[in-house]
């Protein structure tokens, strides 16, 4: 886990959406703070939104001390000596347990809508625990994601949330999607950089 590539802009990401809503800075967790021990002691039903910026990983990517990764898993901060309780790997079965109650949870990492296993079937992975788990709507990706723009279409979305808080998720989104294709640099234009990010489960505006 220690040896997948940084992903410094995420730490941006999440301070900007946070700030966009008006959440806590104590309810961002970064780096040594986004552990597995950490996410496990929160009372997750008391957030509206959740948003995890890191890898996400297929099922059969990572090969683990006890073996291969046979299930789709996001990527926390690993502690110093992995144990059986704690590598570093929220896995889909882990999260299919959670008690959530998030109008949105926002899965800004590569092909976090994929199958439970290789050659599964879509949706049936990561996304289908955040949903069993007691999520209303999830932004997922299709394939790997550039991240800078995975940046720029989360921060855009909650900024356009928060100056139109009448706004439902998918315009939200879908604003964020043309500003994409509008950038001025056109660095983003090609649909194989904004096309792989969809909006499952309830479209309309979030609980206030």
């Amino acid at each position: 886990v220690r040896g997948l590539c940084p992903l410094p802009e995420t730490a941006f990401e999440l301070r900007c959406v946070a700030s966009s809503i008006g959440a806590a800075p104590s309810s961002v967790l970064i780096g040594p703070e986004a552990t597995l021990p950490a996410l496990r002691a929160l009372a997750l039903d008391r957030y509206r939104i959740l948003h995890f910026a890191t890898h996400g990983l297929l099922a059969g990517d990572m090969e683990t001390a006890s073996g291969s990764v046979a299930e789709p898993a996001l990527v926390l901060t690993p502690p110093a000596a992995p144990t059986a309780n704690d590598d570093g790997l929220l896995r889909a079965s882990e999260i299919a347990t959670l008690k959530l109650d998030a109008d949105w949870v926002i899965l800004s990492a590569c092909n976090t809508a994929a199958g439970e296993e290789l050659g599964g079937e879509a949706m049936s992975g990561l996304a289908s625990a955040f949903l069993y788990a007691g999520a209303r709507a999830l932004l997922v990706s299709h394939w790997p994601v550039q991240s800078d723009a995975a940046v720029l279409l989360t921060t855009t979305t909650f900024s356009e949330l928060a100056a139109h808080p009448e706004l439902s998720r998918a315009e939200a989104l879908r604003r964020a999607v043309v500003s994409l294709i509008d950038n001025p640099s056109g660095a983003y234009a090609d649909p194989s950089v904004w096309a792989p990010f969809s909006l499952v489960g309830a479209a309309g505006p979030i609980r206030r």
